[in-house]
């Protein structure tokens, strides 16, 4: 009788979704960039740009016409998604580059050819990422959440800086997560090697995002160089593909997620509003102003983690 009573509430639940589906998918859509600023002439690079959110945000200012390099670690599924892009928007000026932000050796080759080919960057987007993926390390003995998603988007962006500045007025976005809400960098063992937790790692992973941001747009003020964050929302994506849990979890309440489209507006958004000239430092989800938690403005963690991260990457800022 109990299984009865329980059958008979899951199908209640699943009833009333099915029902309200239509309302719920409005609100889980979240904001969407409404600005109609053009892009011609501008040049953007978006890292992991050939699947997900990054797909969506290189589709939507191409069509306003940027010129969009796709920072991809496999140029195959790079050049997939720029012919799908092309395909799209007529006259799309869409081009490839391989990028691996887990190997130094990769992100320093990707530069050097970059800046050698590239006479201006208006727009940087640091969007790729890995999400609890069992205990790895990179090529350079880094965690791997900690080594893609914070320290390899930091070396980039330090070798890019200059060209930046040159080409200013220009934008960082860094895109982050919710998740920086239950993140604590773990200064005492910041690879994991002590004990790992896939979801705390990321965690952690995403409150470096935040605390990045924080301290570049300290450094970059009056440079004409912003720099802003960004939680793009729970979207449907293969950003889970390492965890059968988030998968299967994802599977049940696609309902509630969004689509990687509703998820880039966030991104464009910070990329091309005009309203946010001058807006730096800043944390933005849904196109607004979001929170963010304590130890994501705390200074002094910020500061520390900037340092270490130069120490363990070998790099100094001007």
């Amino acid at each position: 009788m109990p299984l009865l009573f329980v059958a008979a509430g899951v199908g209640a639940v699943v009833l009333l979704l099915y029902l309200f589906a239509p309302h719920i998918r409005r609100y889980a859509a979240g904001g969407v960039c409404t600005s109609k600023a053009r892009l011609d002439g501008k040049t953007v690079l978006i890292t992991g740009a050939n699947t997900g959110i990054g797909k969506e945000t290189a589709w939507d200012l191409a069509a306003r016409g940027a010129r969009v390099i796709l920072a991809c670690r496999s140029v195959e599924k790079g050049e997939e998604a720029a012919a799908e892009i092309r395909s799209k928007v007529s006259g799309a000026q869409v081009e490839v580059r391989e990028l691996d932000l887990a190997d130094i050796c990769s992100i320093r080759a990707f530069a050097q050819r970059f800046l050698k080919e590239v006479n201006h960057l208006h727009v940087l987007i640091n969007n790729a990422g890995v999400m609890m993926c069992p205990y790895m390390k990179t090529t350079d003995g880094f965690e791997m959440q900690l080594g893609v998603n914070h320290l390899g988007h930091f070396l980039l962006t330090n070798l890019l800086i200059g060209l930046l500045k040159r080409s200013a007025p220009a934008r960082i976005v860094v895109v982050s997560s919710l998740a920086h809400n239950f993140g604590w960098i773990r200064f005492h063992d910041l690879m994991s090697l002590g004990s790992y937790n896939s979801g705390l790692a990321y965690c952690q992973s995403k409150l470096a995002n935040v605390l990045f941001t924080r301290e570049l747009a300290r450094k970059l003020e009056g440079s004409g160089v912003t720099v802003n964050s960004v939680h793009p929302g729970s979207v449907r994506s293969e950003l889970v593909r390492h965890s059968t849990m988030m998968s299967l979890l994802f599977t049940l309440f696609s309902i509630f997620l969004k689509t990687p489209q509703e998820g880039a507006q966030t991104s464009v958004y910070c990329a091309v509003a005009e309203e946010l000239h001058s807006i730096s430092g800043k944390h933005f989800s849904d196109c607004a102003p979001a929170f963010v938690a304590p130890q994501g403005r705390n200074e002094k963690t910020a500061r520390r983690l900037w340092n270490i991260s130069c120490e363990l990457l070998g790099i100094e800022w001007d």
